[in-house]
């Protein structure tokens, strides 16, 4: 309202300095329409703009998610005389990683290195961060090691990202050793190095690792978080071993910190493998009597457990309330009824769920035509399979090593197997 009173209603003239203050107002809120509009105001008064203009424009587009504007802008701040400045490309950079527009991301990095720009130590954290996130961690490796070699020095926020990276792959070998490393630098690992390194053993399936970091972390006087808790309650989880994540979500209660949501559906996620399914039934309930309401994330971990039971009545009484209630089934909902039928032999239930989608206004994904792939797949029908997996194609929807693998299980001769590989490798190689 007061930046509006001051272009529209105000008599005081506004100088560039207070023109900048607008466009990073509207900027931060995603407005970019009245940023376009202060930009008119200015040339309607002859305002030149300045290099902290060009900078503020770049941000409020690339917070807005509108990356060929903020590349204009970027060109246009070049050909006014301005300098690269690397906190507009860091901005840049980092919006394209929040939409995982990796490739993007990686182009304007090494523009911004043709250009002259030097990377700071945000930019290569950043850079590693994108990499780390999409299981590239030898390419975060070559950030950090290139980093290192502009005499650039990592932050502590540097070495967590590294470690993070490697923790996704549970490389817990590797996340140990940046730790280290992190440390010899002379910097005091603090929670989220911690949690990354926690993260890492749980990843792979070692909650006594994780349980150790756990341990470490509190006698090195660094109080767990919320995260950390989390991490442990999921490390027991994925290892099957309930009632320990059970011990983990207790203790979490008695902490400064409340379990959240996400806690919720790490411990019920625990009792699914288990087959706890009265357990799991009460903490439903425990967690509306928390004040916490249940979201489609939490319902669908519900659903598996049904569906992993066979515990068909009550998947479909669930499926009922999401119908009616709040929180709407998703694609993951349908991929979780459509993957329990599948494995149930219900191949015409299977088709159903499958052209009810369209109704519902959900595209299918590859777990979905994976899993109705699937459905066929289990009882030989190999020209079904093919059929399905041409229309999955014709879709533009790329198959993965799942979808191989449940393709070549439909096949009974050496023929059909040669013809899936031959047809799969012509995929991928189009896809390159």
């Amino acid at each position: 309202m007061i930046c509006e009173w001051i272009l529209d209603k105000s008599r005081f003239r506004p100088d560039i300095m207070c023109y900048n203050l607008l466009i990073e107002a509207y900027g931060k809120t995603y407005q970019c329409k009245k940023v376009e509009r202060v930009c008119l105001r200015m040339k309607q008064v002859s305002c030149v703009a300045t290099e902290d203009t060009y900078v503020l424009l770049v941000e409020a587009y690339s917070l807005s998610g509108i990356f060929e504007k903020a590349e204009v802008v970027l060109g246009e701040m070049r050909k006014h005389g301005f300098p690269s400045r690397v906190s507009a490309y860091n901005t840049f950079i980092n919006a394209l990683a929040k939409t995982r527009n990796i490739h993007k991301a990686k182009d304007v990095y090494e523009k911004m290195k043709r250009e002259g720009c030097q990377p700071s130590t945000d930019t290569y954290t950043i850079m590693i961060n994108i990499y780390g996130k999409a299981r590239h961690s030898h390419l975060a490796l070559e950030i950090f090691n290139e980093m290192k070699s502009t005499k650039c020095k990592p932050n502590i926020c540097t070495y967590t990202a590294l470690i993070n990276a490697y923790a996704r792959e549970g490389n817990c070998e590797k996340a140990e050793k940046i730790f280290e490393l992190l440390q010899s630098a002379g910097h005091k690992p603090d929670v989220y190095a911690y949690n990354a390194v926690m993260e890492s053993y749980s990843q792979r399936g070692f909650p006594a690792g994780a349980a150790e970091i756990f341990s470490l972390m509190q006698h090195m006087g660094c109080e767990p978080d919320q995260a950390s808790y989390n991490i442990l309650i999921d490390a027991y989880g994925r290892a099957g071993l309930h009632d320990d994540a059970t011990r983990v979500f207790q203790d979490l209660e008695l902490t400064r910190f409340k379990p959240t949501i996400k806690s919720y559906m790490l411990v019920l996620s625990a009792y699914g493998k288990s087959g706890k399914v009265a357990e799991s039934e009460k903490l439903m309930s425990q967690m509306r009597q928390a004040g916490l309401m249940p979201d489609t994330f939490f319902f669908n971990s519900m659903l598996n457990t049904y569906g992993h039971l066979g515990i068909y009545d009550k998947m479909e009484a669930l499926l009922k309330t999401m119908e009616g209630g709040v929180c709407k089934p998703d694609i993951s909902t349908y991929n979780i009824l459509i993957n329990v039928n599948a494995k149930a032999g219900f191949s015409d239930k299977v088709e159903e769920l499958f052209a009810s989608l369209k109704t519902r206004d959900l595209k299918p994904d590859k777990v979905t035509w994976t899993a109705r792939i699937g459905a066929f797949a289990r009882k030989k029908q190999y020209g079904k399979c093919m059929e399905i997996f041409e229309q999955m194609l014709d879709a533009g929807c790329s198959p993965d090593a799942r979808t191989t693998k449940v393709l070549l299980s439909s096949c009974t001769t050496k023929d059909q197997r040669k013809e899936v590989t031959s047809l799969l490798k012509l995929v991928l190689t189009e896809a390159v």
